[in-house]
């Protein structure tokens, strides 16, 4: 395992993406994400009209940073985060909400306790970084 790198993180021997199941897995997450955002009168304004594309980007860039196929940097360059996002307002209210959306859709696929740490712990430091209001 590299430096500073979590166990089952980018890097890690073992990657979380191939101890998932892969890609299947990421997509499953992203597009039970995306059906709890389609109801969410906070977030739902965020997101153009057609979740589709937003659902796809999501579950690219999850398999790549946990271990997978590097085809959102192909497609999109670096992810930078915070400037993708900069243009929403990103509160306290804003990121409970998207963390409920995360976790209701962990909650949807099978994990190992140790592996779901992982990306709680993960989202949870996302979602601070991005809150810009």
């Amino acid at each position: 395992m590299t430096d500073s790198v979590a166990p089952g993180g980018p890097g890690d021997a073992v990657s979380l993406f191939a101890r998932v199941g892969g890609t299947v897995f990421f997509e499953r997450v992203a597009r039970a994400f995306y059906e709890g955002v389609s109801g969410d009168p906070l977030l739902r304004p965020m997101y153009p009209a057609d979740l589709a594309p937003a659902e796809r980007r999501l579950a690219l860039f999850l398999q790549q940073y946990w271990g997978g196929p590097q085809t959102y940097n192909e497609e999109r360059g670096h992810p930078r985060l915070r400037m993708r996002h900069a243009r929403f307002v990103v509160d306290e209210s804003a990121k409970r909400a998207w963390l409920t959306h995360m976790g209701s859709a962990l909650d949807q696929v099978e994990l190992e306790a140790a592996d779901k740490k992982l990306f709680v712990d993960y989202f949870a430091m996302a979602a601070e970084h991005l809150i810009n209001s």
